[in-house]
């Protein structure tokens, strides 16, 4: 018998300073551009993790909670619909929702594989770890990567990759294609895909997922001006910031802002750079998309996929849905 170590392998497919030079790029980029923007994953610095997990346990913060009744009720279904010999995960983190997937699947028989990928080794350490221990046949082959950059599947067919947590609505439209034409060359006959997908609902409950009572979120969002501080010695004060979070009904989205409360000045000497707000200016930090069933469908039709099942919580709130490639598509 093979021990748990025996079982977990760590790729390193990321160059050693990919992500000290992304956020370089990212922070200029966004910083420079009009409105000003930053992408969402530099919340997620040891502390804004934290944050977050306490996000996911809000009354106010329904995401989660319905998806993980979905996967609770159906994974079953799931592992029955997509019959994988390997469950490859995008933005895994510490894989807690996907033991349900995992129980699934190894009940039926057919998974051999688990290959989550991350840009954190920390979390797929440590995932790896309690898996292999607790998964006595399943062997974990974990990758430091970003999918973004780098959406290269490992493992043999049939295979099922997971892109859980409503993450697809962090991407506009042009990401979203960018994602889907990156995916779809790669998934053959038998492979599926596996999306969660937050649905839009009236604004009254959207709104306060992302503007919890306890000013949770708000720190989460001022988080990201932590974040820059350190890593490119920045001199933002959170405090000359508001958080913002607004429903934009045109783009079906929320958006998390941070407002400027003054006029004022703020370096950022790792870029050689210097960035002027203005009083009441908004640099946003987060879109999420929020979609229709006809529309998403739609959407994944037209990158090469066709939607074989949708299940919703009991609210109607939070759909997980199976896609699989489009004959013609491929």
């Amino acid at each position: 018998m093979t021990s748990s170590s025996d079982r977990f392998s760590l790729t390193r497919r990321l160059p050693a300073d990919h992500q000290a030079e992304a956020l370089r790029s990212d922070v200029l980029k966004g910083l420079t551009g009009r409105p000003k923007t930053l992408p969402p994953k530099w919340f997620y610095d040891g502390r804004g993790s934290e944050l977050f997990e306490r996000i996911t346990r809000l009354p106010e913060y329904y995401p989660t909670r319905a998806e993980h009744a979905i996967l609770r009720e159906r994974a079953g279904e799931i592992a029955e619909a997509a019959g994988a010999a390997t469950l490859v995960e995008l933005g895994s983190g510490s894989s807690r929702k996907t033991r349900l997937l995992l129980d699934a699947l190894t009940a039926r028989g057919t998974l051999r594989l688990y290959a989550p990928l991350d840009v954190s080794e920390d979390a797929l350490v440590a995932a790896g770890g309690a898996l292999t221990a607790d998964y006595p046949g399943l062997t974990v082959a974990a990758a430091v990567t970003d999918y973004e950059v780098d959406l290269t599947l490992p493992g043999e067919a049939p295979r099922l990759v997971a892109f859980l947590g409503g993450t697809l609505g962090n991407l506009d439209d042009a990401g979203r294609r960018a994602f889907y034409a990156a995916l779809r060359p790669q998934l053959g006959p038998g492979d599926g895909l596996l999306l969660g997908a937050d649905l839009v609902k009236p604004a009254d409950v959207v709104v306060p997922a992302y503007d919890d009572a306890e000013g949770v979120t708000a720190a989460f969002n001022k988080n990201v001006l932590h974040v820059l501080n350190r890593e490119l010695g920045a001199g933002f004060d959170p405090d000359a910031f508001d958080h913002r979070a607004l429903w934009n009904a045109r783009e079906s989205r929320i958006e998390m802002r941070l407002c400027s409360r003054r006029a004022q000045t703020v370096p950022v000497p790792a870029l050689d750079l210097t960035v002027d707000f203005e009083r009441g200016e908004e640099l946003r930090t987060e879109i999420s998309v929020k979609f229709h069933r006809d529309g998403l469908t739609a959407e994944l039709a037209r990158a090469g996929f066709d939607v074989r099942h949708w299940w919703t919580d009991e609210g109607g709130r939070f759909a997980l849905l199976l896609a699989t490639p489009s004959p013609q598509g491929s």
